[in-house]
């Protein structure tokens, strides 16, 4: 009989097995999700920012090479490799990504504790809803920056500034996103919640955060993001030797030193961070989410 017979073994009585029966229609029911292969991992993941980034590299060598303007103004990749190992001998290099790393994380993370529950009560009360609605919305779209005059009349140049400008641009986004995924909640599942005696705070968490979760995880990813930007543009303009020498601060001095290889590095160390953010702590959540409710495809 050929090995792919699929017919159940009989009992004395010509009955099937039903063990057999089961386990065959586990085995139909099942889907066998394969691991991806290393090469294809790094041919379709891998291959292509590393390409992208050899190919920004090769457009700019040329640029240099042709003289299109003057080394003080475009220096060479080489020169801005040279600031790099500059900090690294140093030993600055870390210190400073740490320094503006710990303040937008820990700056983020007191966003999120003060947004998530203004999230809820404006998406879930109609009156505050009304009045402090379109307040978040222009929250949002108020650049960072107009904030940092503000707060350092308020408490000076401090830490406490740096930690007043991130929540400003951050607790708006995140509280946004959240009243965006409560919005797109099924209403069958706040009576399905009301009906098992899941209300108030008991339903905030067992229903309307994790129906919320896709839309709330795109506010908390844009508040990263706000985070991000508000304490740069907080480092670039408050100067104190109390405050330490982060990645915005270690910016400014390069342009007050006219020092074009260090300001680039400046930048390119600001959008490494943000980008390994993202890739290390979002991506993967926004992968977990997504399969969890059937939305992103295994691979097989």
């Amino acid at each position: 009989m050929s090995s792919t017979d699929t017919a159940a073994p009989l009992t004395k009585d010509g009955s099937a097995d039903s063990a057999s029966v089961e386990a065959g229609l586990d085995a139909l029911e099942t889907v066998q999700a394969q691991r991806t292969p290393v090469s294809a991992v790094l041919r379709q993941k891998v291959l292509p920012p590393v390409l992208g980034v050899v190919l920004v590299l090769a457009v700019w060598q040329i640029a240099y090479s042709l003289d299109l303007t003057t080394p003080d103004k475009l220096p060479s990749p080489a020169d801005v490799w040279h600031s790099l190992t500059e900090l690294w001998y140093e030993g600055t290099l870390f210190s400073i990504i740490w320094t503006s790393v710990w303040r937008g994380l820990s700056g983020f993370a007191l966003s999120v504790v003060i947004g998530t529950p203004i999230g809820l009560v404006v998406a879930r009360i109609k009156p505050v809803r009304a009045a402090l609605g379109p307040v978040l919305s222009g929250l949002q779209s108020l650049p960072s920056v107009a904030w940092v005059p503000a707060a350092i009349i308020w408490l000076g140049i401090t830490n406490s500034a740096m930690y007043a400008v991130i929540l400003l641009g951050a607790v708006p986004s995140i509280a946004n996103g959240l009243i965006s995924g409560i919005d797109q909640v099924p209403p069958i599942y706040l009576r399905a919640g009301q009906t098992l005696g899941a209300t108030g705070l008991r339903g905030a968490r067992h229903i309307l955060l994790p129906a919320a979760l896709p839309g709330y995880l795109a506010g908390l990813k844009q508040g990263w993001a706000f985070s991000w930007r508000s304490l740069m543009a907080a480092e670039l303009i408050a100067a104190s030797p109390d405050l330490g020498l982060g990645l915005g601060r270690y910016l400014e001095n390069q342009r007050e030193f006219s020092n074009m290889s260090g300001v680039l590095l400046g930048i390119l160390l600001i959008l490494f961070v943000g980008v390994a953010i993202d890739l290390l702590v979002f991506s993967p959540l926004e992968r977990r989410v997504l399969r969890s409710r059937g939305l992103l495809v295994h691979s097989r």
